[in-house]
């Protein structure tokens, strides 16, 4: 079996040190081999003894900064066991050290004496976020390619000030630990902007019926994600969606729409500025001749429904698009998977097709996990066994850019 992915995990002083807790939970339940340093601020928040039993592993504070194991220092053999280091929350303090270079406790000189990338989450209340200071040092870490960052939210914080400060949340902590670990910090997509579609469109009948599918945005969000963690700006153009995923999109810029229509002037709109459009987005194909202005009465419901056209928005994208500009398109499909995502390769003169079944339990609208078929204008065939659709997101960009797209 493979040898688990290796996460050390710093907590500073803040009291958001409490969200980290699920982070460490649901890394060692995934089978990750996490270790945790805590900072003696870190410990007035969490007690070690906490984030040990989540860990399953004894947690490390400034009482072991001399421990030796096996003859070497702790921070050296720390540094050097991990393949991603997480700091969250980081504190002022924390982040002051590491701007400047400075070590004087465990974590600190753990991050100087590791080579691998760094996930920077920082926490604290506004008026400290935007101290000219602060953010001087917030800026000057970011220069060194080894940090990566999360922002800090805005909202009520809980010193009841309402502002920007908050940490990231758990989930999005999580998503981004997972690209790290998937592309060892590389930004290979930096200078690209990708241009993604994703859920579904709806098409009205009257004010609260609509043709519609089950297509809930998840693949075109992971998409969007993976971009960004790797450097991409990046364009989502994204159908109905539940709350809790549009407030995972920070850092992604956004146009939501409802229908096909809709998504057809957002896409053109942004087209011009896009280096790569990706069209992940479940479109109706038809929707229906009229619309009634007020509900209809079951009883007025038509016995048969006249349908008409909706605009084909990858054949106009096709069409429109420059030369430099590379056009991936997504096939949801029953049965054999490959026969009609090839046709739509070349019907629709698109540079790659993901094809993806729908009919396989545990892939598909709807969930966390998918599998797939990448397939190139130039022949290439690239299967995606079953993993998550972050891993899945990584594995497309992975194959597109040895593609030399």
């Amino acid at each position: 079996m493979d040898a688990p992915r290796r996460v050390l995990i710093g907590i500073s002083g803040g009291i958001a040190a409490y969200k980290i807790c699920s982070v460490i939970s649901s890394l060692a339940k995934a089978g990750l081999a996490v270790r945790v340093v805590l900072t003696q601020q870190g410990q007035a928040f969490i007690p070690p003894l906490t984030v040990a039993t989540l860990a399953r592993h004894p947690a490390y504070t400034d009482e072991n900064f001399w421990q030796a194991t096996q003859g070497r220092p702790l921070h050296i053999e720390l540094g050097e066991w991990a393949e991603l280091l997480v700091i969250a929350p980081l504190s002022a303090n924390t982040l002051g050290k590491l701007a400047h270079g400075l070590a004087d406790n465990l974590l600190t000189n753990t991050v100087l004496a590791s080579t691998c990338p760094v996930l920077l989450a920082p926490a604290m209340n506004t008026d400290m976020w935007q101290q000219q200071a602060v953010q001087r040092n917030w800026h000057q870490l970011l220069q060194d390619p080894r940090y990566h960052s999360i922002d800090p939210g805005s909202g009520v914080l809980a010193c009841d000030r309402i502002g920007t400060g908050r940490m990231a949340e758990p989930e999005d902590i999580l998503t981004h630990i997972h690209s790290l670990l998937h592309s060892g910090g590389r930004r290979d997509l930096v200078g690209k902007h990708l241009l993604i579609s994703t859920g579904s469109t709806r098409e009205f009948l009257d004010p609260v019926r609509f043709i519609g599918n089950p297509a809930s945005g998840k693949m075109g969000m992971a998409l969007a994600q993976a971009a960004l963690h790797r450097g991409a700006t990046v364009t989502l153009v994204h159908g109905p969606m539940e709350e809790s995923l549009k407030a995972r999109l920070g850092g992604i810029q956004t146009v939501s729409i409802t229908t096909a229509e809709e998504m057809h002037r957002a896409m053109l709109t942004n087209l011009p500025q896009a280096d790569w459009i990706v069209m992940a987005a479940a479109v109706a194909d038809v929707k229906p001749a009229t619309q009634a202005a007020t509900k209809l009465a079951k009883a007025d419901l038509p016995q048969s429904l006249p349908l008409a056209q909706v605009p084909d928005i990858v054949a106009d994208l096709s069409q429109k698009r420059s030369p430099h500009q590379r056009l991936i398109g997504f096939a949801a499909q029953t049965g054999d998977i490959i026969p009609p995502a090839l046709d739509k390769l070349q019907r629709k003169g698109l540079d790659a097709i993901v094809a993806n079944p729908i009919d396989v339990a545990g892939s598909g609208f709807g969930g966390d996990r998918n599998q797939a078929v990448l397939l190139t204008q130039a022949g290439d065939k690239l299967p995606i066994p079953p993993c998550t659709k972050l891993e899945m997101a990584h594995q497309i960009w992975d194959a597109l850019l040895k593609a030399g797209f």
